[in-house]
């Protein structure tokens, strides 16, 4: 009788052993240097969380024959406390003599100097409708006691004053006081309480701010992460944008002396006052072509000196003006007590001084086309008054003054043609000698 007849178990009989099957063999990895076999056979292989070292391959500290270095459990005293409280600690001490001087945190204690005030000060400069003395004194008793841990100081106010009020306060009286007791209110103006005031709607508004996008759901942000890549989207469009306006604006430029060209081949050639105002206008075409070049040039660079920018600019606006015209732009700025460069060449200053040269060679050359223009309209009313064939300047000579008889006989001639064969010639020296005709009752 077995443990199954007393349970009343069914006597199943056991199963065959099979043969277990060989596990194959794990490759032996080879001990690490520096970690006894015992550990690496408990960490099982594992890497150690920490380093292993052998505390052979390091540099020993090279340490003097006659020094003995030891370790004393000695009493201290901290700076930072005000009640004298000792307590102990391991001292490494020296060939017996132990380390002299404050404890070594002390120097960590630090502390908010707060302005103290006088009732005096008060009552002249501090007094506020919205503030007793009391609370005032509390406050800055507070501010001494928490260094300024405005959340703190709010928590063990009295009354119930936020913090932005608190803070408000307490930098008020600050910059008032030390206002009240400078010689002159320029020895604090570096002060930063006096130079940077606190501005307590500034302060409520960014927590406002603050808390609206901390209090935002996943679908919020979702949605301003969209807004952020579609203005990314636009301001990139934007600069594509004007990068090819620039190109076109090269391309422009380019093509304009073919431009002014086709212009010009309507305009009378024989004229010298035309051909003299186109070779005017080249220059005024050609300065915007130098100067989209000279940016073009710039942008490439990336990085560059703004004086050196300016010079660029400067070559490109001037280099289809001639060595004279550079000179009396230069003696225009003189003129105007204008330095050739500036002295502080800020980007405003740079691009003041680019447009300035730019408006005394327009007008330079405003004059110059000018100038053409009243030459060739006086050689145009000298051509008119040489050429007597012209029909504006031909002078009529009257009847009754003689040239000669060959002039005489011509303009007799000219005007029998144009009356006609039937006709009778007018009355002139020439036929004079004829018999004047007899008068008819209808002549009369």
């Amino acid at each position: 009788m077995d443990a199954k007849d007393i349970l009343g178990l069914p006597k199943i009989s056991l199963p065959i052993p099979q043969e277990k099957k060989s596990r194959p063999q794990k490759d032996s990895q080879r001990k690490p240097d520096g970690i006894s076999r015992e550990v690496y056979a408990l960490t099982g292989g594992v890497a150690p969380l920490m380093p292993s070292v052998d505390v052979n391959q390091l540099k020993k500290r090279h340490q003097p024959e006659n020094e003995k270095i030891t370790w004393e459990w000695l009493s201290f005293t901290n700076s930072a406390r005000k009640d004298d409280l000792k307590l102990y600690h391991w001292v490494r001490v020296v060939n017996g003599a132990p380390p002299t001087g404050d404890y070594s945190f002390a120097k960590y204690n630090k502390s908010v100097d707060v302005i103290k005030f006088t009732d005096e000060e008060y009552e002249k400069h501090l007094t506020d409708p919205s503030w007793t003395k009391e609370e005032t004194d509390e406050l800055f008793d507070l501010c001494e006691r928490f260094d300024l841990r405005f959340v703190v100081i709010a928590d063990r106010f009295s009354s119930s004053r936020s913090v932005e009020e608190l803070k408000n306060r307490y930098y008020s009286v600050s910059r008032a006081i030390l206002i009240a007791r400078a010689p002159s209110p320029a020895d604090v103006s570096s002060h930063p309480l006096v130079k940077e005031p606190y501005n307590i709607s500034q302060e409520i508004e960014r927590k406002r701010a603050l808390s609206m996008v901390l209090s935002q759901t996943k679908h919020q942000e979702r949605k301003d992460a969209e807004v952020l890549s579609e203005a990314k989207k636009i301001m990139e469009s934007r600069m594509a944008a004007k990068a090819a306006q620039d190109a076109e604006l090269a391309v422009a430029s380019n093509a304009s002396p073919e431009r002014m060209e086709k212009t010009t081949a309507l305009v009378d050639t024989a004229s010298p006052s035309n051909i003299q105002a186109t070779s005017g206008v080249a220059p005024l075409m050609s300065m915007a072509e130098n100067a989209a070049a000279a940016a073009a040039s710039l942008r490439a660079m990336r990085v560059y000196l703004r004086t050196y920018a300016l010079d660029k600019m400067v070559q490109a606006a001037s280099s289809s003006a001639g060595l004279r015209t550079i000179k009396r732009v230069e003696q225009f700025l003189q003129e105007l007590k204008v330095n050739l460069k500036p002295k502080v060449p800020t980007k405003a200053v740079c691009a003041e001084h680019l447009e300035l040269r730019k408006e005394i060679l327009t007008l330079l050359n405003l004059q110059k086309l000018l100038q053409n223009k009243e030459e060739g309209s006086s050689y145009r009313e000298s051509s008119y008054t040489e050429t007597p064939d012209t029909p504006k300047d031909r002078t009529f000579v009257p009847d009754s003054v003689s040239f000669g008889a060959i002039s005489t006989e011509r303009v007799g001639k000219r005007d029998q043609k144009r009356k006609g064969p039937g006709r009778e010639a007018p009355s002139s020296p020439a036929n004079s000698n004829k018999r004047p005709r007899k008068l008819k009752a209808t002549d009369s």
